[in-house]
């Protein structure tokens, strides 16, 4: 039975990333050396970025099991993906809501999000005709649909890609690669006049879906996805003090709980931890957040995005994997 509650999960959970020289007494090692180390710094660069147009290949191709094995071989490495699963994160235990509230988090703004997409569609249309829209559909040639298209782009699409780049970069920092991305909400609008088709992430997840299809999901899996169904909200909750949208990803994630047999209390400790988990994470790493919701605004490739992620993090804000 829980392989196929779990199964029915599956598509749901899919779609929601110092070196030292010593050098010797004379002049001419010191120089040798030095030389040595710029030109490696110049190699890492390049290194990386030929590993991530591999990596957009093998994911282009629905290679997802090379893709992955690609990563985790550049895992942890100075000049390949330091910051895959390097997240520093925060011990896993029961916190209470006092708790979550020292660390500057109201739970009820976060996990209680509302859907508001159609209600702010009608309120954008009446600020447009209110603010002279119909003047500007007769003067500009702009006809109403276009005018919602406007509309939209303008306060939806950063509050979309801000979404996605939570649920991007969470995935990566835990450990799970992403696949790709879609913001064509706005796109399906345009096109068929539906508001159906839905954005998202999708990830390489297949050894979630053996573990699914084993009957036992482990708890470093359940971390994992826990944080990444909940980084959308939390980047809104961080950006705007509320969540208005991904009701549908806590949905899931009560769903999964709720799949597992976890009693209220269980539930409970594993949401809270997630939810502080991911807010600090986020709070971290804002600067490469805002530059991947920037990168993926202008549909970069997933690997460049892991690019970006690379760039802006630094050492000391990751969890270096030494081996």
């Amino acid at each position: 039975m829980l392989g196929y509650v779990m199964n029915s999960l599956l598509l749901s959970f899919i779609w929601m990333g110092t070196v030292a020289y010593y050098a010797g007494l004379s002049c001419r090692p010191q120089l040798r050396l030095t030389t040595f180390g710029i030109i490696c710094s110049s190699e890492v660069g390049v290194s990386r970025r030929q590993a991530l147009e591999q990596l957009d290949k093998k994911l282009a191709e629905d290679d997802d099991r090379a893709a992955l094995s690609l990563a985790k071989d550049l895992q942890g490495k100075p000049g390949g993906l330091r910051c895959f699963g390097g997240a520093r994160q925060v011990p896993q235990r029961l916190y209470s809501l006092d708790e979550l509230r020292l660390n500057g988090i109201e739970a009820s703004s976060l996990l209680s999000p509302v859907d508001a997409t159609l209600g702010s569609i009608e309120r954008n249309l009446q600020l447009a005709a209110a603010l002279g829209g119909l003047a500007a559909w007769n003067v500009l040639g702009f006809n109403p649909q276009e005018v919602l298209y406007f509309s939209l782009g303008l306060l939806f699409l950063w509050t979309l890609d801000s979404h996605e780049a939570g649920h991007f970069l969470i995935a990566y920092l835990v450990g799970i690669l992403p696949k790709g991305y879609t913001l064509t909400s706005l796109e399906a609008l345009k096109k068929e006049g539906s508001l159906n088709v839905q954005a998202g992430t999708a990830f390489v997840d297949f050894e979630f879906v053996e573990e699914v299809n084993a009957g036992k999901v482990s708890a470093t899996t359940l971390n994992r996805f826990s944080c990444i169904a909940l980084a959308g909200v939390a980047a809104e909750y961080l950006l705007y003090g509320i969540a208005e949208g991904g009701l549908a990803d806590i949905n899931k994630l009560d769903m999964l709980l709720k799949s597992l047999a976890f009693t209220q209390k269980k539930a409970d400790s594993q949401v809270r931890w997630s939810v502080l988990n991911t807010v600090l994470l986020l709070r971290r790493h804002e600067l490469a957040r805002a530059k991947l919701a920037e990168a993926m605004s202008m549909g970069k490739s997933v690997g460049t995005c892991i690019g970006v992620i690379e760039e802006t993090i630094d050492d000391s804000d990751i969890q270096l994997q030494l081996g």
